[in-house]
């Protein structure tokens, strides 16, 4: 499939410099799902999640704890490594302790010219709650027009939330082929896309998406393989996906920031446009970071496996998140109380080795 090529990235960094260059716009990077991209990319101005890739961290460890998870020490080294120097600026949505205290430590040392703060709610179970959301959007909706100099109209946002439902509903559409076993993609593909689809040009996302759907249908396929659903917050290891498959598992659902919580949830289109926005993130799926009540993470997740048919799940957590670790148990418990079994498996920037990783998955998934 040549069409796959399309998602497929290399340095990611290399080709948003190149789209800058070739298109002049103006970049900002995120790295949460809570981050309001339709507005930034109403603005005309690139969004780019950005991952943390280098290896060896140094320059990081001396404003962060070695015990900051290495999504956030990975993405501050790469600022004081001038890794991203063609980035405009950053936006840091309210989400876990590390990555708000990233926000005070970016602003002081990464030296962009712009920073923007998006301090949600964290209860999302009150009224007062959707509307401060909604005030929040409307004063970043200022910030970004102040500080570009930009003009931003309801035209705009509504184009905007037309193309963000768009992206979204496809990658729904890819992932649920692939939980009917109707595609042709395997879990590292499927992994690369939604990735992609945060890194691209968000138009040439549309249209690579169309073309790729007709490319992996199938006829309905015999799936032998262990039905697997993945928990967590981001997956920077395409390789996990291999492992499973090769282990006698199948991936066909997901909840993490790199999966379902990117897709899920399409913005009304007969709204306001920032009130519109602003509910979709106060209703879509909740990660720890966030707080409905006691029950609805846990109960959104048996639903999750009930409708794709998961045998099993697997928590994919990175070392020192605090949000999932102290989820862990809860939501174990809720899995074990529906016959679920599940595995934690807890991530590095680098993998364990191959085998160590093999012999735990297979282990698992001969118990389903």
């Amino acid at each position: 499939m040549d069409i796959l090529k399309k998602f497929e990235i290399s340095d990611p960094y290399e080709y948003v410099a190149h789209l800058k260059k070739a298109t002049g716009k103006r970049v900002l990077a995120y790295m949460c799902s809570y981050t309001p991209e339709e507005i930034i990319y109403a603005a005309g101005i690139h969004p780019f999640r950005i991952f943390g890739q280098v290896e060896a961290i140094s320059k990081a460890d001396a404003h962060l704890q070695a015990y900051s998870c290495s999504l956030v020490r990975g993405a501050l080294e790469d600022a004081l490594q001038g890794r991203l120097s063609f980035v405009d600026g950053a936006v840091f949505p309210h989400t876990c302790d590390s990555i708000q205290r990233l926000s005070d430590i970016w602003r002081l040392n990464a030296g962009m010219k712009h920073h923007f703060d998006v301090v949600w709610a964290v209860k999302l179970h009150t009224d007062s709650a959707r509307k401060y959301m909604y005030d929040v959007l409307v004063r970043f909706a200022k910030e970004l027009k102040q500080s570009f100099g930009i003009t931003l109209s309801d035209d705009t946002l509504q184009k905007a939330i037309a193309t963000y439902n768009e992206i979204r509903s496809l990658l729904k559409t890819i992932w649920q082929l692939k939980s009917d076993n109707k595609s042709a993609l395997t879990g590292s593909q499927m992994n690369a896309v939604i990735k992609a689809a945060m890194i691209l040009d968000r138009d040439q996302v549309v249209s690579n998406l169309k073309e790729l759907i007709p490319s992996i249908q199938l006829p309905p396929q015999t799936e032998k393989r262990k039905r697997i659903m993945l928990i967590g917050g981001i997956c920077n290891h395409p390789d996990i996906y291999d492992y499973i498959e090769t282990s006698g598992g199948v991936v066909v659902w997901d909840d993490l920031c790199t999966g379902s919580r990117y897709f899920e949830g399409a913005i009304a289109t007969d709204k306001e446009p920032l009130r519109a926005i602003a509910d979709r993130y106060y209703e879509r799926n909740i990660c720890p970071a966030k707080y409905r009540d006691y029950y609805t993470r846990a109960e959104t997740i048996k639903t999750m496996i009930k409708t794709h048919n998961v045998q099993g799940a697997i928590f994919l957590y990175l070392k020192f998140c605090d949000p999932h670790s102290f989820d862990y148990p809860y939501l174990k418990e809720a899995l074990d109380e529906v016959g679920v079994p599940s595995i934690l498996l807890e991530l590095e920037q680098q993998l364990p080795s191959e085998g160590q990783m093999k012999t735990r998955l297979e282990a698992f998934i001969d118990m389903i």
